[in-house]
């Protein structure tokens, strides 16, 4: 007995069936072809070259004190949220899964450090400037700018 071919849908159900991926594998994260617990397990001068040349330079020319106690108060701090307003440090491995408040000039921004962050500085992530929506013309406006129909 001779099977009828399959309709042209079942074939394509049949063909996407075949080619699927099976679950997609989570991405390691690795910085310059080292993982994050490697990079944990560095001390400064060896994670130092690894860095961008503008984070690379900042700890040539050495922190300054205000930013040296910050980075030893967040590697202390097991919970609460550190509040800055130390823009120019730059994200180090040992940041990883802690919150800082960050000040934008207005207002403390919250962060948590992800992996991604390293060699970053914290600014990067607190923003200072915010898009301001304008309305329609108001009080004020000029003559010809005044009489806009309501919608």
């Amino acid at each position: 007995m001779v099977k009828a071919p399959a309709s042209k849908a079942a074939r394509r159900k049949a063909r996407k069936r075949a080619g699927k991926i099976g679950a997609r594998r989570k991405r390691e994260f690795t910085y310059r072809g080292y993982t994050l617990e490697e990079l944990q397990a560095m001390t400064l001068p060896e994670l130092i070259p690894l860095l961008p040349a503008r984070a690379r330079r900042s700890f040539k020319r050495g922190l300054n004190r205000e930013q040296q106690r910050f980075i030893e108060r967040l590697r202390s701090n097991k919970k609460d949220i550190l509040r800055t307003h130390q823009r120019d440090i730059v994200v180090l491995p040992d940041f990883v899964g802690k919150k800082v408040a960050v000040h934008d000039g207005k207002e403390f921004k919250v962060i948590e450090v992800i992996p991604e962050m390293i060699g970053h500085y914290l600014g990067e992530f607190a923003l200072t400037r915010r898009f301001e929506k304008h309305s329609g013309p108001g009080v004020g406006a000029t003559r010809s700018s005044k009489y806009m129909p309501l919608k």
